[in-house]
């Protein structure tokens, strides 16, 4: 709680603050794998990790808004917004879940990466923001960098249902990030925001599981650690921060920044499930820093065509 105080306290009119949180959403989000890996190792389907990752994400950020004083009030108006903010979230994690089990993983990586791509286009076409060049340079080196991180070996067949649905979570992650942006959303404060996200993709994802009636029992401590830690890093950091990183740099610089989200994951992979170094990944690796730090270092840090 301190670090969050520390981070949540820091000079609103900073562009330093909307690039700190992005690249730390992203290296939070990453680190999916650290717990997922196990708790599918344990027996749980991918649903059940998701209901407790939402659920227990929604209980933390509960004891963030109490903790700050920030009200769980939604506007009557807001209400229609949230709920559509919620499904979203679900919608984008079901669908990357469900493609893990039509095709190979690094494929769909590749593929749902073009979210910051999406998130340039609907800005663009929907808002007339206009993309600088950095930030298109930034936009190539991320995607290139990406697929280079994530390039498999071709034995995989990748069928056409797979990337439907992973182009389809990248479309919905998409709209989410924008919809934060641009919608009466951007009112509400980002730990009540975050919260009912949360909750409403936990009761979208319980009604996946027959209202509760296959969702799998928690089997020990060690299942409970792993839960709690994928409801605090990569759900509850990661959202949170996101969303106050888009009020400060705009939708598109932070989808961008989440090239960092692949790259953590390879870290992890390469530590701790000593998966094989190889030269391709050193020069994702090299794209990937290369892109944010023309992002970060570029001349015109305020988010583009957007009011501050």
């Amino acid at each position: 709680m301190f670090f969050q105080k520390a981070v949540l306290s820091m000079n609103l009119s900073s562009p330093f603050k909307g690039y700190s949180l992005a690249i730390l959403s992203a290296v939070t989000y990453g680190m999916n794998p650290l717990f997922g890996l196990f708790l599918y190792r344990d027996g749980l389907t991918p649903l059940s990790v998701l209901f407790y990752r939402f659920f227990f994400a929604a209980v933390l950020l509960a004891g963030v808004v109490l903790w700050k004083k920030t009200s769980f009030h939604i506007p009557r108006t807001h209400i229609g917004f949230m709920l559509a903010e919620g499904a979203l979230l679900a919608l984008t994690c079901l669908l990357w879940f469900i493609s893990f089990k039509l095709m190979d993983s690094g494929v769909a990586a590749v593929i749902l990466f073009s979210y910051p791509v999406m998130v340039a286009v609907i800005m663009g076409t929907l808002y007339h923001e206009k993309i600088s060049s950095s930030t298109g340079i930034g936009i190539v080196l991320a995607v290139a960098g990406v697929i280079t991180l994530c390039r498999t070996d071709g034995s995989t067949p990748v069928s056409s249902a797979g990337i439907l649905c992973i182009l389809a979570s990248a479309l919905a992650y998409a709209v989410y990030i924008v919809f934060l942006k641009k919608s009466r959303l951007s009112d509400i404060a980002p730990e009540t925001l975050t919260f009912w996200g949360m909750t409403i993709g936990a009761f979208v994802i319980l009604l996946c599981l027959r209202c509760g009636m296959d969702l799998q029992p928690i089997p020990g401590w060690r299942v409970f650690g792993n839960i709690m830690g994928l409801a605090f890093f990569p759900s509850l950091l990661a959202f949170l921060f996101m969303a106050i990183a888009i009020r400060h740099i705009g939708a598109t610089k932070t989808a961008i920044l989440g090239a960092l989200e692949p790259l953590t994951a390879v870290c992890i992979g390469l530590s701790v499930f000593h998966e094989p170094f190889t030269w391709s990944l050193v020069l994702g690796i090299l794209m990937i820093v290369a892109s944010v730090s023309v992002i970060v270092l570029s001349k015109n840090n305020h988010p583009e065509g957007e009011n501050r």
